[in-house]
């Protein structure tokens, strides 16, 4: 069964997608916990990280830790979270976000209502950082 994920992949629901490949897209959650919370997420439709082949899985990483390395110069922070929460979607998603404190790691403090100004200026941030870091390619306009 297609997920909300699979819908945003395809354009049927709106993404501010800052990655996008053959294989795996990255775009910002509409609940952050801070500043520049990103999703990256395989095109294909795998709900368990225990399920994904080991090539997915690796490309899936790879992509966190670019956007981890986006997020902490973006937003100028110490630590870059990773997550696999897997409860709300039934799409494999790896939450990677800018991290101060453990707090910042509690992926139920996440803020439902950020306003539509603030993640299309997390949405540039990460992508100006991602090309500044090299990954331009991958980059959506």
């Amino acid at each position: 069964m297609p997920s909300v994920f699979s819908a945003i992949i395809a354009g049927q629901i709106p993404g501010r997608f800052v990655w996008s490949d053959d294989d795996v897209v990255a775009f910002l959650t509409i609940a952050p916990i801070t500043p520049g919370h990103t999703l990256v997420v395989p095109r294909k439709e795998i709900d368990q990280w225990q399920d994904v082949d080991g090539a997915t899985f690796g490309k899936l990483t790879a992509v966190a830790q670019a956007i981890g390395q986006a997020v902490r110069k973006g937003w100028d922070a110490p630590r870059a979270g990773l997550l696999i929460a897997g409860l709300e979607v039934p799409h494999l998603h790896l939450h990677v976000f800018p991290a101060w404190e453990l707090v910042n790691f509690d992926i139920s403090t996440a803020s439902p209502d950020a306003s539509a100004e603030s993640l299309d200026e997390a949405a540039a941030t990460l992508k100006t950082a991602l090309r500044d870091l090299g990954y331009g390619e991958t980059v959506p306009d």
